[in-house]
Parts: structure tokens; sequence; C-alpha cells
């Protein structure tokens, strides 16, 4: 099973992901996100055996647990681009209030996974952010730079008050996710 770590964004966030996203239609080569599955990533594991599933349940438990965050509320807002606006290959909203927890989440994530669970460790500084699209080729690469530098939307707020453990799994018409566990904060 391909397993990742995630904050998932509220449904009622699905429609302004949505019109955000439709402000880039006109941009060639950009592969969107179902604005109904976004979620902030913490911690991407791959392909893992299905036997792990327990072990890692209890894993993202630990972490969690010695995290020390508490619920909060995080503010969705502002667009970004990895690697750089030069060569684009993912467009993301950002995260503002709420980043630090979700930075702490990551960091104790990582430390689980990777000193205990042998997992590799990110070969990235984490920036909380929301993928909304996946360039696929530069076509419309000028007018995502000029949203990306004009713009900066403010979606709205969201409590977050737990973390996932998600089971994606990739299909025809793009990825389908379950969660495998809910960990409360």
């Amino acid at each position: 099973m391909r397993l990742f770590v995630s904050v998932d964004l509220p449904d009622r966030l699905a429609d302004p992901v949505a019109d955000l996203q439709a402000e880039f239609a006109d941009a060639d080569g950009l592969d969107f996100v179902d604005p109904t599955q976004a979620h902030v990533t913490l911690k991407f594991l791959g392909d893992v055996d299905d036997a792990r599933e327990g072990e890692l349940s209890d894993a993202l438990e630990t972490a969690v647990e010695e995290s020390g965050v508490e619920p909060f509320d995080a503010e969705l807002g502002g667009l970004g681009v990895f690697p750089s606006l030069d060569y684009i290959s993912v467009v993301w909203l950002g995260v503002g209030d709420g980043s630090a927890e979700l930075a702490r989440l990551h960091e104790a994530v990582e430390r689980e996974f990777v000193e205990e669970q042998g997992f590799d460790p990110e070969d990235h500084e984490f920036t909380p952010h929301v993928t909304l699209a996946r360039m696929k080729h530069a076509g419309g690469k000028e007018l995502v730079q000029d949203l990306v530098r004009d713009r900066h939307p403010e979606i709205g707020a969201m409590r977050v008050s737990e973390v996932r453990l998600t089971e994606s799994t990739l299909t025809p018409d793009g990825p389908e996710y379950e969660t495998a566990r809910a960990v409360d904060l």
C-alpha cells in the first residue's frame, strides 16, 4: 500500500480551493489536484508492506504525542511553487497562522518514522502547503508566474485536531485517498 501522513482540509474548504484553482484554468500544462482531497502532507512514506499498517499507526500516535501539539487553528492563504518560479513542478496554497504547529508535527513525524521506522529522511526543508496542481509541461508557465506573484488569496481558517495516516491508491482518474488511521491531537 502507498501511504502518507497528512492533515486534511475540511470539506467546507473544497469550494474555495476549487475557485482558486479555476484562476489557473488557462495555464496550459497544469494537472489539478481534486479539491475534495486537499491536504497538508507531513511525510510521504511511499509503498509500504500491508503488514506494517498497525506498526505505522502506532508510530503516528507516538509522534503526535511527542510533538506536544494541541488542537490549533490554521489560516490558508498565499501562493507558491516548488522548486522555483523559473522551474515550476508544483503550484501550492500556503499556510500562515498554524505553520509553526504544522512544522512541529512534521518534525515529530519525521523523527519517529526515520529513526524508529527506518524511512528515508526528507531531502528538502518542510514548507506547510496544500498542493493545488502539478505542472506537466511549461506551456502555461508565464500565467502561473504572474498569478503567484500578483495574487495573495485568503482561503480561510480551519481547526486542526487530528493527523491521519492516509492510503493513496493510484487510478487512471487520479489518486484516491482513504484514511487508514486518524490520531487526535
